[in-house]
């Protein structure tokens, strides 16, 4: 049956356009809104939107949904339908890059636009030319030449139309051509096709989802997604003047799309989602492996294991369809927080809260009308807190000795009963703007610091210093371990140049692997920071001293150990006497050592030398020879040399047979101590 478009409804934040057809029986005098009206829309901090749509239709329905291109993937990873009583629904879509391959697969192939190639691609084809006579022949091809000027300058590349006609082969320049046509009509046909599908994807932006339900009678419908949206923001205003400090925030909402929200459930979800895109939209082609073919020989024999039956289970497509995971509406009747005074002496009317499992979410309390590309601030949140009044001197920006002030600062206890969204605040004390200040999410019930200026009439400067000792010494086969503290002295020198006392914070980097001495704990620690509360009265010249130690641990190879590292150690007062005396009695034992060693190699370098002498004396006895009074002289030398080798090597023998004694002597003594 023929269907007739009866409506458009609005969409949400990145969508346009929702269509729907339905059968002629239909009531045509209710407008698009009352059919699928957007209802709800709910923004999160991630990037994304959810969308709901919802109404009554009556009878199948054809739903044409138009998203833009790039919230395609988002549509196809959440897009939730809930029709109760349509048993067979479908979803089609163009995929992506369709309009091109479409374009190619026609035998006129306008994917490339030109007229010359528009002909060069139906080479062979018949064609009926007017330029301006009229020409019939098939097409050879196109090929370019040089358009010369009269004055001989090369200026254009002009394509011509060979053709194949009875008289022969005809050039025709392309612009000279006044029209042609081909006289096979199912090229005529392609040719219209083609420009139908170009004039039906003018929008290339956006892409359509036809959703058709065959459900009977008169039923509520939704559809619900979730696409790419403006990240909503919060900010807030903090007025210390009062006696109990006022804190009033506002969500900022953009509806950036190019069509109205009209009378909308707006829920703002704040948390940190994970949230990413896939490209469910792009088609894949996964890589195959070409395998030869088995044309030839006998396939092997193959025994197949015996198997059990497994039960089968078949989820119908209704079923996964009717599921609706979108988030629950909020309940109207839920208790409204208190009203309390706004900055301005009225009373606003805020947002409903509740927690959504590790996120909070906020509801508008009336629905919201938002034009398109179009923003607005709605109240979220206003309430009493308790604040207390401080200064906040920062240890890290006072290093290296620079003198700071203080920044102005507030210590703030969420009692609002909810948390709250990270944003900027406006602080405004004694009737007049104050400053800035940042807050990071602010959990209920936790207590979180803000500041917004410095404090002129207080500064302070950090100086640190650092000092390493020994706190003890352990001797143990043959090692020697030596416990340090490497200490870490910081000085807090601050001034207070006012007629008022103030409070406190100092703030101070934790050193890594310190342990904190003095004071023995702080006021409040951070995972980077200690924090120290202290009273800065009027004209005081505050002076506060951080102490940490950082335990270092020295081992040592005695055997391994320098003479002079020896001396070192056994002459350090901070020392005990038994290690220095232990020390003392290794190094006595490591110089008879070092002298029966110097021994050793003196004897050995005798050794070398007679016997380079002996070899000499050998060459020139073997140039004289043995007979003359010079050969004579020669071998007595020799032979005096002879005894002497033999002397030396005995020394030699003995000074080694020392040393080895006088090393294991030296090695039983140190691995022998245990102090």
């Amino acid at each position: 049956m023929k269907h007739r478009i009866i409506f458009t409804v609005i969409l949400c934040l990145a969508l346009p356009a929702l269509l729907v057809s339905a059968q002629p029986s239909r009531d045509l005098s209710r407008s698009s809104q009352e059919l699928l009206p957007l209802r709800r829309v709910s923004l999160y901090s991630s990037g994304v939107g959810f969308f709901q749509h919802s109404g009554t239709i009556t009878g199948p329905a054809e739903i044409n949904l138009s998203f833009e291109s790039f919230s395609m993937n988002d549509v196809l990873a959440s897009l939730i339908l809930n029709d109760p009583a349509s048993s067979s629904p479908s979803l089609s879509y163009a995929s992506e890059g369709s309009l091109w391959r479409s374009l190619r697969s026609l035998r006129v192939d306008l994917s490339n636009p030109s007229i010359a190639e528009i002909l060069a691609g139906q080479r062979g084809q018949e064609i009926e030319v007017f330029a301006p006579g009229q020409i019939t022949g098939r097409i050879i091809g196109i090929e370019y030449r040089h358009h010369i000027s009269p004055n001989n300058a090369l200026y254009s590349n002009d394509p011509w139309l060979s053709i194949l006609t009875l008289q022969g082969i005809r050039s025709i320049p392309v612009r000279d051509i006044i029209s042609f046509s081909f006289t096979d009509n199912r090229l005529n046909t392609d040719l219209l096709r083609g420009l139908d599908l170009l004039a039906e994807s003018h929008d290339e932006a956006s892409q359509n989802m036809r959703v058709v339900l065959d459900g009977q009678g008169n039923r509520p419908v939704s559809i619900s997604y979730i696409i790419p949206a403006a990240v909503w923001k919060v900010s807030y205003r903090l007025d210390l003047s009062a006696n109990q400090p006022l804190l009033q925030g506002w969500a900022i909402v953009d509806n950036d799309s190019d069509t109205d929200w009209e009378e909308v459930e707006l829920s703002l979800i704040s948390g940190r989602q994970v949230s990413f895109v896939q490209l469910l939209y792009t088609p894949y082609r996964v890589f195959r492996p070409v395998m030869p073919l088995a044309i030839a020989g006998a396939a092997d024999a193959i025994a197949h294991e015996s198997g059990t039956t497994t039960r089968q289970y078949n989820l119908q497509v209704e079923e996964m369809l009717m599921f609706d995971s979108a988030p629950q509406a909020l309940a109207r009747s839920a208790p409204a927080p208190a009203a309390a005074p706004s900055l301005g002496g009225g009373a606003l009317e805020t947002a409903q809260t509740r927690a959504a499992g590790d996120q909070f979410e906020f509801t508008i309390r009336n629905p919201v009308t938002l034009e398109r590309r179009q923003s607005a601030m709605l109240p979220l949140v206003e309430g009493n807190l308790q604040a207390e009044r401080t200064l906040i001197f920062s240890g890290s920006r006072a290093q290296g000795g620079t003198t700071i002030n203080p920044l102005i600062s507030v210590e703030l206890t969420n009692t609002l009963g909810m948390g709250l969204p990270a944003g900027p605040i406006a602080v405004f004390d004694g009737g007049t703007y104050a400053g800035d200040a940042l807050i990071e999410f602010f959990p209920e019930n936790e207590r979180r610091l803000i500041s917004f200026g410095e404090d002129l009439s207080v500064s302070g400067n950090l100086i640190s210093s650092g000092s390493r000792f020994i706190t003890g010494v352990n001797i143990s086969g043959g090692v020697m371990t030596i416990n340090r503290r490497q200490t870490h002295e910081s000085i807090y020198s601050i001034r207070n140049t006012s007629d008022e006392n103030k409070r406190l914070v100092i703030e101070h980097p934790i050193t890594r692997g310190a342990e904190l001495t003095e004071p023995q704990s702080p006021s409040e620690q951070t995972a980077s920071l200690y924090r120290f509360v202290r009273n800065l009265a009027a004209r005081e010249n505050l002076s506060f001293t951080i102490r940490e130690e950082t335990p270092v641990y020295e081992r040592i190879t005695l055997a391994q150990m320098r003479p002079e590292v020896f001396l070192s150690y056994s002459t350090n007062q901070e020392i005990p006497p038994n290690v220095r005396s232990a020390l003392t009695r290794a190094i006595e034992l490591r110089r008879i050592v070092d002298a029966a060693e110097l021994t050793q190699r003196d004897l050995e370098a005798q050794y070398t030398r007679f016997v380079s002498e002996q070899e000499r004396i050998r060459r020139n006895l073997e140039a004289v020879g043995n007979q003359s009074p010079q050969g004579q002289e020669y071998l007595r030398r020799m032979t005096a040399l002879d005894n002497d080798i033999d002397n030396i090597n005995s020394r030699i023998n003995d000074a080694s047979e020392e040393t080895r004694r006088v090393r294991r002597e030296y090695d039983n003594y140190i691995s022998s101590l245990d102090i």
